[in-house]
């Protein structure tokens, strides 16, 4: 850890002596570093954490809550399930810098093998889950989409905001899981370079099958996710989810991938729900993250290396919130 540095900066006074107590006690554990390294760009819970480190609970629930103790975890709650992450470190933390420094440290500790393997398993595990239910559903989707928003009530305000991203018609897009592909076919009736993806044969059949019945053949349809994009080189001015991001295993690499697949100066656009409480959304329509913090996916776009846009939030009359976000790629990135 670069102590000069942090002399450099002018840092706030802390009043409490106990609470730097509580933070170096609990770094002072191999254990707990691997699990601050675990939760580099990722949250996952109890039992998750269990598997991929291969340790028993109740051992774990104890590192977690020194942990937590000390500012160094944090919790969200996605309907019966508790998932840990890092704190989105504010300035009003009067050790905010110091956090930083530890893990920026700690990010530089690599992960064992075996780690690396129940990680995969586990977005595997959750990314399954997702596709079972559009494979088992792909013929009620627009039933099971309508029960929290249909595509109609934010579809101005949507259309308004893609339109003020200035981009010119030979713009290349990319539509990461459109759908029955209502949003698809306007943007192939405003942009010539157009590709859809979707990790569902049954959904991307769909969304093929309105824009065949439009009469349209400029859109290039590809089986897989962003990883399958990347694959196949596919770059991009613009890349549009649409109510999509709660169904994918790992928001924070969906974040990163996007930025590989960006040319520099393009954007990504999310819509999609904020965070909320409605557990049954997961079994009625296959959501994997009940929404989102606007804090979080700022934090994900900034480790991506992408700088926020514009940003729109409508709330609906059923309770829940829309957030559309808009990210920006101000500088080339390797892949």
């Amino acid at each position: 850890m670069n102590i000069s540095k942090l002399k450099a900066r002018q840092l706030p006074v802390l009043d409490n002596p106990e609470v730097l107590t509580l933070l170096c006690k609990a770094l002072a554990d191999s254990l707990r570093l691997e699990i601050l390294r675990l939760l580099r760009n990722e949250s996952f819970g109890v039992m998750e954490i269990c598997h991929i480190l291969d340790i028993r609970q109740s051992a774990l629930s104890h590192h977690l809550k020194i942990l937590a103790t000390a500012g160094l975890v944090s919790t969200r709650r996605e309907g019966n399930s508790i998932f840990y992450r890092r704190p989105l470190l504010t300035d009003d933390d009067s050790l905010k810098q110091f956090k930083q420094q530890v893990f920026e440290t700690v990010d530089r500790l690599p992960l064992g093998t075996r780690v690396l393997q129940q990680m995969k398993v586990i977005q595997r595990e959750r990314s399954q889950l997702s596709l079972d239910f559009f494979n088992r559903n792909a013929d009620k989707f627009r039933e099971k989409q309508g029960l929290v928003t249909e595509y109609s009530q934010y579809a101005g305000s949507l259309q308004d905001l893609i339109g003020g991203l200035g981009l010119a018609d030979e713009s290349s897009v990319l539509e990461v899981g459109p759908g029955e592909g209502e949003l698809l076919l306007r943007l192939a009736q405003s942009f010539r370079k157009l590709i859809a993806l979707d990790n569902s044969s049954e959904m991307l059949e769909r969304a093929r099958g309105t824009i065949r019945g439009a009469k349209l053949n400029h859109v290039r349809f590809i089986h897989g996710d962003t990883r399958t994009a990347i694959r196949q080189g596919v770059q991009s001015d613009l890349i549009v989810f649409n109510m999509v991001l709660h169904h994918i295993s790992s928001p924070a690499k969906t974040f990163r991938d996007a930025a590989a697949i960006l040319n520099p100066g393009g954007c990504l656009l999310l819509v999609d729900l904020r965070s909320h409480d409605q557990d049954w959304v997961r079994e009625a329509c296959g959501d994997l993250w009940l929404g989102f913090e606007a804090g979080d996916l700022s934090a994900w776009a900034e480790k991506a290396g992408l700088a926020e846009g514009e940003s729109l939030y409508l709330g609906l009359r059923n309770g829940f919130q829309i957030q559309m976000r808009v990210f920006i790629k101000t500088e080339s990135r390797k892949r």
